[in-house]
């Protein structure tokens, strides 16, 4: 197959089939010399390009004007197993003010840690309850990416294909050089790398 710069790439995936709906633009990052179970890649990629509006839950000690808020003493009702799925599908992000922080992992922790989604220092704690440091933090998720490594072969959407061109290609470049910066041996781990529309075929290319 052969490797084509992001520029060609994209203009080579334009020309495939168009969809009744809008398609993902979709980063591949295939990895080797790598041991899943012991290397533990959690990576948070900054994007300079929003892709999708993200649905976000605040953990706080009072309710909040800006985003819906569980506070603590909602708390119980979310012991049913059910109740917690059924928040997780809800929401993509969930944030957190930094005193409730013990409470939440001892009653979400559960289920929220395996999906993904717990609040972190680096995206989701806050220590003020304001309504600037909440948008702040809304703005921040708005352009950021979670990727954790589960096999060896990463794919996370970067854009949709309704966006320019230079606006997929910053938010390829931004992703993959935090997923490198993150492997163990850098460029080494990685085997090639792809891109793809939701229903087309992965497109060799080069990420310079």
């Amino acid at each position: 197959m052969e490797t084509k710069n992001l520029k060609e790439t994209l203009i080579e995936l334009r020309k495939s089939e168009k969809r009744k709906f809008e398609q993902s633009v979709d980063l591949i990052v295939n990895l080797r010399n790598i041991d899943i179970k012991r290397e533990s890649v959690n990576v948070i990629a900054d994007i300079p390009n929003k892709v999708k509006e993200k649905k976000v839950c605040a953990f706080l000690t009072k309710k909040s004007g800006v985003l819906p808020t569980i506070t603590e003493p909602e708390f119980a009702k979310y012991k049913e197993k059910k109740e917690l799925k059924n928040l997780i599908k809800d929401y993509d992000y969930f944030i957190s003010a930094a005193p409730l922080m013990p409470k939440v992992a001892a009653t979400f922790g559960k289920v929220l840690g395996p999906a993904g989604k717990m609040p972190s220092p680096q995206l989701g704690i806050i220590n003020k309850e304001d309504e600037k440091t909440i948008k702040e933090m809304l703005e921040k998720i708005s352009k950021s990416l979670k990727i954790r490594l589960k096999e060896a072969s990463i794919k996370i959407p970067i854009g949709k294909e309704n966006m320019k061109d230079e606006e997929i290609i910053e938010n390829v470049k931004s992703v993959y050089k935090a997923v490198e910066n993150a492997l163990p041996k850098k460029k080494d781990n990685v085997r090639n790398v792809m891109l793809k529309f939701t229903m087309s075929k992965p497109v060799k290319t080069e990420v310079i």
